[in-house]
């Protein structure tokens, strides 16, 4: 363990304060700081980041092990000590009505309870392991079997050979050969979505089906209400579970996939037709390819990568390639008290580092941590992506990367606004305190940042996560998941809008002469307009990738007073404040999120009006940003007492409900968040609003 081998020795008290009577002193919560830094330092990697527990999602796991399953690698990838900890994760996280959530909070799906099922059962499970086996498969026929599982369901089935290809939608590859000005062109779509339906339409244009196994013949048995072979594929095709239902197909999307299914398709799998098809094949397989070089076959995202990896196999089973990819199926590995999984990403190295410092950075500790900091720094400069990907970017529909950082790793490839101004942001501020780091990155570096954050700004001063808005919001009405919302093309978002804010603001304050100010004053400008833009009426932001209105408004004010505008003068931060007091959970103090909020686009709060200590302490980040501790700071000593009795023995702080989202209907678990965010806040707290009050 990290704690162990970093070994560094506390002799703090842990600080317990009375629940009534809000008075902090400040050296209880410099005593708190120094603790929670403290133990925050043990659990650092040696090459300086923090790794962390980056998973949540539950059909990413048996995504895989229908990959490893159907390319005949699942025992030479997994071990048996692999499958054990794999099959405890799929146990520990089924409900207690025998089914399986979207994500680890989320109630049964058809989706996840099917393909969680058919895992275990190629992991060797039968029938009736413990009873939960039983128990799922009950309540998958209770619900109408898996003709009832969402598309992405319905296509790992065909996969595997337990559902026919007649029962999908066209997934036609032929659509990567239109031109580029149509407003449909996958080249145009969220990168995200493009790169996973790429090699699904590779898949589906082959119809491409895996060994009929014995565990394949008997799961054509188990999943079904009637027998497999009087099933109606076609009736089959639009069949959706109501507990997986999130984004109903449009009537325009339904018309679409029955023209394709019966006039498209029959052309295409015919001759001449198949000529065709053939070529259109050839050309999604190099976008594959380039995909996997430029990523070191790690992939934007875990199930694009293994779904790229069961093209590579389809191709040549004993291709390089293949090989290639198996080396990185480790990189998503990660097991923990209640198992292995799989993380969302190769992992939030880069994001969860950037905020950690930050963080540090806030409580003015800094030079007491100096070798925490130090390895961080190092880390994050060495993280930097150095060049563009090779050849012809506009053919591979890819942006600039030289500059940027992605969300994890420099190998991963794909940088990410808010992860370039993160990572941007901490570079600049550690340059003020060169005693702390051995060599500061280079002028030429932090132009390179400058350049792609510039180059990444819409016509509306928004800013996306990896690339540019290239289509317009009326293609979401061919969002075919039915799983998840906003999808289909890089929508803007406020956290990025403000992170890209922040970081050049800090840049132009060190570098008021730089030849690109113009530019620089200008998009700052045309930012925050946008943030304000997009408040809601209530005064909250909604944020995208993390839960919810706490952590979008603090994205909100925070750019905002990072562009110049106060409590006085910007009616967007004065409503923002309202908001938040009007959550806060009085009388006790704090706030406290549900997934909910997410998902049905409206605040929730935690069953029991309970609080999370990751959002008190978004909401107390907000409002010391907005002035609060110089108007009225009751809330901020509720708030930090609050966190202050979160605080364990060692120094850390709970792990609590989850607060990791996207696309609205799916969480994300951030490990770290539970101690950077209650450190950052507590920072802020001692050093902005104590000496105040």
């Amino acid at each position: 363990m990290l704690s162990k081998s970093n070994n560094l020795k506390m002799n703090l008290p842990p600080i317990k304060l009375e629940q009534h009577g809000y008075h902090t002193e400040e050296d209880d919560v410099l005593i708190s700081l120094r603790r929670a830094i403290n133990r925050c330092s043990t659990l650092q990697a040696h090459d300086g980041h923090w790794p962390g527990d980056y998973a949540g999602t539950l059909f990413l796991l048996p995504s895989l092990i229908v990959a490893l399953h159907v390319t005949g690698a699942l025992t030479t990838v997994l071990t048996s000590e692999h499958q054990k900890e794999i099959r405890r994760y799929l146990y520990n996280h089924q409900n207690e009505d025998g089914g399986w959530g979207l994500h680890i909070e989320g109630t049964s799906t058809m989706f996840c309870t099917v393909m969680n099922y058919v895992a275990l059962r190629l992991l060797g499970e039968g029938l009736d392991s413990c009873g939960a086996m039983l128990q799922a498969r009950s309540w998958i026929l209770d619900h109408g079997g898996a003709t009832l599982t969402p598309s992405w369901g319905k296509f790992f089935l065909s996969v595997l050979g337990v559902y026919d290809w007649s029962g999908n939608n066209p997934l036609p590859p032929e659509l990567w050969m239109m031109p580029y000005f149509l407003p449909i062109h996958p080249g145009r779509m969220w990168c995200n979505c493009r790169l996973v339906y790429l090699p699904m339409s590779y898949l589906y244009g082959k119809r491409f089906v895996g060994a009929t196994t014995s565990i394949v013949l008997d799961l054509r048995k188990e999943l079904y209400n009637v027998p497999y072979n009087e099933i109606d594929w076609d009736k089959a095709r639009n069949g959706c579970a109501k507990e997986d239902l999130y984004y109903p197909h449009s009537p325009l999307q339904n018309i679409v996939w029955a023209t394709l299914k019966k006039i498209g398709e029959p052309v295409l799998m015919h001759w001449p037709g198949s000529n065709l098809r053939k070529k259109a094949l050839d050309i999604v397989m190099k976008h594959i390819k380039y995909e996997d070089e430029t990523t070191q076959y790690i992939c934007i995202a875990p199930l694009n990568k293994m779904l790229n990896m069961i093209c590579c196999w389809v191709e040549d089973p004993k291709s390089e390639a293949f090989k290639l990819h198996i080396e990185r199926v480790y990189d998503f590995l990660w097991v923990a008290e209640d198992g292995m999984k799989m993380k969302s990403y190769n992992g939030s190295q880069l994001w969860d580092t950037a905020l950690t410092v930050q963080a540090i950075f806030a409580t003015g500790l800094t030079k007491e941590f100096g070798h925490t900091i130090k390895v961080a720094h190092d880390y994050i400069k060495h993280s930097q992506i150095r060049a563009d990907c090779p050849g012809d970017q506009s053919k591979w529909y890819r942006h600039l990367s030289k500059g940027g950082w992605t969300h994890s790793t420099a190998d991963q490839g794909w940088p990410v606004s808010d992860c370039t101004a993160e990572a941007f942001k901490v570079l600049l501020l550690l340059t003020k305190v060169p005693e702390l780091v051995d060599e500061p990155i280079e002028t030429s570096r932090l132009d390179d940042a400058v350049n792609i954050l510039l180059s990444l700004m819409n016509d509306d001063g928004s800013f996306g996560a990896y690339e540019l808005t290239r289509s317009y919001e009326w293609l979401e009405l061919l969002n075919p998941s039915e799983s998840f919302g906003g999808i289909m093309i890089e929508y803007p978002y406020v956290e990025c809008t403000s992170s890209v804010i922040q970081g050049l603001v800090l840049f132009r304050e060190m570098y008021p002469k730089h030849s690109r100010l113009e530019e620089i004053d200008s998009c700052i400008q045309k930012a925050a307009d946008y943030i304000e833009s997009i408040q809601w009426s209530d005064g909250s932001w909604y944020g995208c990738w993390a839960i919810c209105f706490t952590y979008g408004t603090w994205f909100g004010v925070r750019g905002l007073v990072a562009a110049g505008r106060t409590y006085v003068n910007s009616l967007a931060i004065r409503k923002a404040c309202e908001f938040l007091l009007s959550k806060e959970l009085l009388p006790s103090g704090g706030w406290g999120e549900s997934y909910l909020s997410s998902q049905d686009k409206v605040y929730t709060n935690l069953e029991g009006n309970r609080a999370h200590a990751v959002n008190t302490s978004w909401a107390m980040l907000a409002l010391i940003d907005a002035g609060q501790g110089q108007r009225d700071p009751a809330c901020l000593h509720r708030a930090a007492k609050i966190l202050m009795n979160f605080q364990s023995e060692d120094g850390e702080f709970p792990q609590q409900d989850i607060i990791g989202a996207t696309n609205h209907n799916l969480m994300l678990t951030y490990a770290q968040f539970r101690n950077i965010f209650p450190i950052w806040a507590l920072g802020e707290y001692y050093q902005r609003v104590l000496p105040v009050a």
